[in-house]
C-alpha cells in the first residue's frame, strides 16, 4: 500500500510513518518544516525516517495547491493520512491567518487532490478542541459541537464539515480523528509535558494554568498511532440507519466517520505534575496562573464508537508514558 502522510516531520506524523513502514507499507512524507517550534527536532525525526526502505520525502506546503497537485500526480497514493496542520490553541489567538492558510486552505487542497486521485480513504486529524464550550462529559462524537472556544478549534470543526461535504458529493471515504492531548517521546516543545520537563531540569518555574484546576485526557503516542492505523484500515462507509430527522453528528448517510482517540481517563493537572516530578526525581517550582483564553478546564473522551467499530481502546498508564518521555528527553538532549 502506498500511503501519503502529511506532516511527516511532526510529532504524530513521524510516529505514524514509522509504524506504516514497520508493517511494510510504502510511505510518502510531506512537510513544510515551518518554524512554529524547533526545526532541528523535526530534522532529527526525518533523519530517522530518511534511511528507511520505501520512504520518500517531499518538502512542501499543503496550502500551495500546485505543490499538492504535483505530489498526488507523481506519487498517486492509495490512501492519505492527513496530519499536517498549524497546531496550538494559544498561538491561534495571535496568528489566526496561519490557521486559515494551513488548516482551511491546506485541507481543501488535500480534499481536492484526494477526489481527483480517487483515493480510497482519507484519514485526517481533528481535535478535542472542537468540543469547546461543551460541559457534558465524557465528550461523545454523537454530540453537537458548535461552540468552539478558539480559532484553532473552529478550523478543526470546519475540517469535519468540509470532509463531510466531499464524502456526500463525491463519495470520498473520510474518517476524522479527534485526538486528546497527545504526549510521548519526540513530542512537541509547545506542549505541557515538554515544557515541564525542560523547566524542572533547568530549575525554572513551570506555568500552571487555571490555578491547577485542569484535567486532561492525556493519550500516549503509541496508542494514538495504533488508532490511526486501525481506523485507516477500516474504510469509512455510510451508516445505513442514519436519519435526517435525528441526525447523528458522528456518522452519515455518506462514507463519513468520526472517532475520539483518548485515554478515557482524565488526569488532574496537579497529579500529572506529580508523575513528572517522580520520573525526574525532583520537585517543580510552580507558578500558578488563571485560565487562559481558549482553554477548557477539562477534557474527557468517550471512546465507545472506537471500541465498537475498530475494536481498540488506548491504555498506556500515564506514569509509564511520562517515564518513557523523560527517558527519551534525557537521551536526546543529553541531560
Amino acid at each position: 500500500m502506498k500511503i501519503l502522510v502529511t506532516g511527516a516531520a511532526g510529532f504524530i506524523g513521524f510516529h505514524t510513518a514509522q509504524a506504516l513502514l514497520d508493517r511494510g507499507d510504502e510511505v510518502v512524507g510531506l512537510d513544510n518544516m515551518n518554524a512554529y517550534y524547533d526545526v532541528t527536532l523535526k530534522e532529527a525525526r526525518l533523519t530517522r525516517l530518511a534511511p528507511r526502505d520505501h520512504f520518500s520525502f517531499v518538502k512542501g506546503d499543503i496550502a500551495d495547491q500546485e505543490t499538492v497537485a504535483k505530489l498526488f500526480a507523481e506519487h498517486q497514493p492509495q490512501r492519505v493520512i492527513h496530519l499536517a496542520a498549524q497546531a496550538g490553541v494559544r498561538h491561534s489567538l495571535t496568528h489566526p491567518g496561519e490557521y486559515a492558510q494551513s488548516n482551511l486552505v491546506g485541507f481543501l487542497n488535500i480534499l481536492e487532490a484526494c477526489r481527483h486521485q480517487k483515493v480510497e480513504h482519507l484519514v485526517y486529524a481533528s481535535s478535542s478542541s472542537v468540543y469547546g464550550g461543551n460541559t457534558h462529559t465524557p465528550y461523545s462524537v454523537h454530540n453537537n459541537v458548535d461552540h468552539p472556544l478558539s480559532f484553532y478549534g473552529a478550523t478543526k470543526k470546519s475540517n469535519e464539515l468540509m470532509a463531510h461535504s466531499y464524502a456526500h458529493l463525491y463519495q470520498l471515504p473520510v474518517t476524522g480523528l479527534r485526538f486528546f492531548t497527545v504526549y510521548g517521546p519526540w513530542g512537541r516543545p509547545d506542549m505541557a509535558l515538554f515544557k515541564f520537563v525542560h523547566n524542572i531540569l533547568a530549575d525554572e518555574p513551570i506555568d500552571i494554568y487555571n490555578e491547577g484546576r485542569h484535567a486532561r485526557d492525556f493519550t500516549y503516542i503509541d496508542d494514538i498511532v495504533e488508532g490511526v492505523l486501525r481506523t485507516g484500515d477500516r474504510i469509512a462507509a455510510p451508516n445505513l440507519d442514519w436519519s435526517g430527522e435525528h441526525p447523528d453528528p458522528g456518522t452519515s448517510s455518506a462514507p463519513y466517520r468520526l472517532y475520539n482517540i483518548g485515554n478515557n481517563s482524565p488526569v488532574p493537572l496537579m497529579d500529572f505534575i506529580g508523575y513528572v516530578e517522580t520520573a525526574l526525581g525532583r520537585k517543580a517550582k510552580k507558578k500558578f496562573l488563571p485560565l487562559q483564553p481558549g482553554d477548557v478546564p477539562a477534557t474527557y473522551a468517550d471512546i465507545t464508537s472506537l471500541k465498537a467499530n475498530i475494536d481498540f481502546e488506548p491504555g498506556t498508564p500515564i506514569d509509564e508514558g511520562i517515564r518513557r518521555f523523560v527517558a527519551w528527553y534525557r537521551d536526546f538532549y543529553k541531560v
